[in-house]
């Protein structure tokens, strides 16, 4: 990395940055660009119910997505927002906010013709088209209330249909994820059910001395267990968490990622757990999960000990056919990336990746594996923040506010480029959520990060312009329709690749629902395989596929557009 000079700049109220001579130090675009809001239109804040009674919901939000509401083609942006609650009476309304695409760099608030505010203390959002009409309908977890389901009615609003889709609860939900577990072609949901709180139960942690309150560690409260919910066809839900298993294991669980770690064409769930063991639901079939976890050795740390996880993402990064496994913890613990030794064990390669040095002094939620300089090699981001604002008083390399990280995968290690990606990542955020989604579909994935108590962050990708590449909607027939639990399979130049597309992952999140391959310098791939998810297991191979540009695959019909 040239060093040919160093600025003391500031940002902003305060921000020291120090400024090495990176490419885009010199007049050139940052790899990652900020989008502010007087160009984005986004001016939409958090507002995080901050008290110095510190209840423990505040530190936990927000998540985010990325989502065509409207099947425009162009990716919109839905903010959560908290609300009222047992603890929490808000001074004025408050709501969390849809913003639509105008197609030209810009978004318009949408969101009171939408019918979204999702008036309640919010966490996080999941998308996913659970009737298969074709539209992307939105859900909505809480505190305090039970996740709200909006039915997109394809006319640019959206109808709360929470009550007759059977979809309720009675605990904090936090991440969620749409997938299909028994392959009937239709979206089940598995919901994320963190610690037994409320404002009766409200504990005081701090200094008895001077009588100042921290948040509690999640240490001190009971864990709950989380909900599976089956599809019935009619747009109803069915509570199937204690048949399946599901309800067997009590956690804290903040982050799952939908992923199929044996390759048998069933869809099983990695959740991560805070300061308890985290969960790997294998689905055995039949309506049935098994928590193999201990078995896998993905539950506790090395040296046996549970950590505090939050956010989780699955792909294949070694490029084995295997889909490997993400979790990142609280400071003190590292973060763990999972090798799939392919008999449903994993080996931590934390350290031997790059990946554990750089996070020990780190807590992080919101993340993703993905190619976002199209050279075919996946890479990965991190959103961080302590959940503690008060650290800093007890702690001295620990601090709320922390950066992000970009990593380049460098033939199975990973390189920290944070230095190099731009000037937001010199800065730092209360990170929460964190979604991916190519705004303005020029093939490189974008970037959102919701922020505790603060403005969202939009980053424009600016990397890999001289790549070539290909962007896929997958559209489901006998399959559900959103096709999660597809297997792809390319070759460029001679080369095989392969990609499995899973669900949820990150932290309180949603992403943009395509896929984009990079093909580096390759002006054309060689083939292309969808092996499209369900009993059938049907395989299309493709042949003068069009690149440098989006394209539609029907199950059964091949291209579209």
């Amino acid at each position: 990395m040239k060093t040919d000079f160093v600025k003391n700049l500031t940002i902003g109220a305060g921000v020291s940055l120090l400024w090495l001579g990176q490419p885009w130090a010199n007049s050139q675009k940052p790899l990652f660009e900020e989008i502010p809001p007087s160009q984005s239109g986004i001016t939409w804040v958090h507002e995080n119910a901050r008290s110095e009674k510190r209840y423990l919901p505040e530190t936990l939000g927000p998540g985010c997505a990325f989502f065509d509401y409207d099947n425009d083609g162009w990716m919109d942006i839905y903010l959560v927002n908290y609300g009222p609650s047992d603890f929490y009476k808000p001074p004025k309304p408050l709501h969390s906010a849809l913003y639509r695409n105008n197609r030209d760099g810009t978004f318009i608030d949408v969101t009171e013709k939408a019918g979204v505010a999702a008036n309640m203390f919010a966490m996080g959002a999941t998308v996913g088209d659970y009737d298969n009409d074709g539209w992307s309908d939105l859900l909505v977890t809480a505190y305090d209330h039970s996740p709200t389901l909006y039915h997109n009615n394809h006319d640019g609003t959206f109808t709360d249909v929470s009550a007759k889709s059977g979809i309720t609860t009675q605990s904090w939900t936090t991440s969620a994820v749409w997938f299909d577990y028994d392959n009937d072609g239709r979206l089940d949901l598995f919901l994320c059910s963190f610690v037994d709180y409320g404002l009766s139960r409200h504990l005081f942690c701090g200094d008895n001395k001077l009588g100042r309150a921290y948040y509690c560690i999640p240490r001190v409260f009971n864990p709950t267990p989380s909900y599976l919910f089956h599809n019935n066809g009619d747009s109803t839900f069915t509570d199937v968490s204690k048949p399946s298993g599901i309800a067997k294991a009590l956690g804290k669980s903040l982050g799952v990622v939908a992923t199929d770690i044996n390759n048998d064409g069933l869809m099983d769930l990695f959740v991560a757990n805070d300061t308890v063991q985290k969960f790997l639901f294998v689905n055995r079939g039949n309506g049935k999960f098994e928590e193999a976890g201990l078995m896998a050795e993905v539950a506790y740390s090395e040296d046996g000990r549970p950590r505090s996880g939050m956010g989780v993402d699955s792909a294949d990064f070694d490029g084995d056919g295997w889909p490997d496994l993400f979790v990142a913890n609280v400071d003190q613990e590292k973060f763990s990336i999972y090798q799939n030794n392919r008999d449903e064990t994993f080996r931590d390669q934390a350290l031997n990746t790059g990946i554990g040095q750089a996070t020990l002094l780190l807590s992080g939620w919101g993340l993703k594996f993905f190619d976002f300089d199209d050279d075919g090699q996946l890479d990965l981001l991190l959103a961080n923040g302590h959940p503690d604002d008060m650290v800093e008083i007890n702690m001295t390399k620990v601090t709320y506010k922390e950066p992000m990280l970009l990593f380049r995968q460098e033939n199975k290690k990973f390189r920290n480029i944070s230095a190099e990606a731009g000037p937001a990542f010199a800065r730092h955020f209360p990170a929460r959520g964190l979604a991916l989604g190519d705004y303005d579909n020029d093939g490189r994935l974008d970037v959102l990060v919701a922020s505790n108590g603060e403005p969202p962050l939009l980053l424009h990708n600016n990397a890999g312009k001289e790549n070539h590449w290909l962007g896929l909607r997958l559209v489901g027939a006998g399959c559900n329709r959103d096709a999660v639990g597809a297997h792809l399979t390319w070759s460029v130049s001679g080369g095989k690749h392969t990609r499995l597309k899973t669900a949820g992952g990150s932290y309180l999140s949603s992403h943009d629902p395509r896929e984009v391959i990079g093909l580096d310098s390759a002006t054309k791939l060689d083939w292309l395989e969808v092996k499209w998810p369900g009993p059938s297991g049907k395989v299309e191979r493709l042949t003068d596929v069009p690149t440098d540009r989006y394209i539609v695959i029907t199950e059964g019909k091949g291209i579209s557009k």
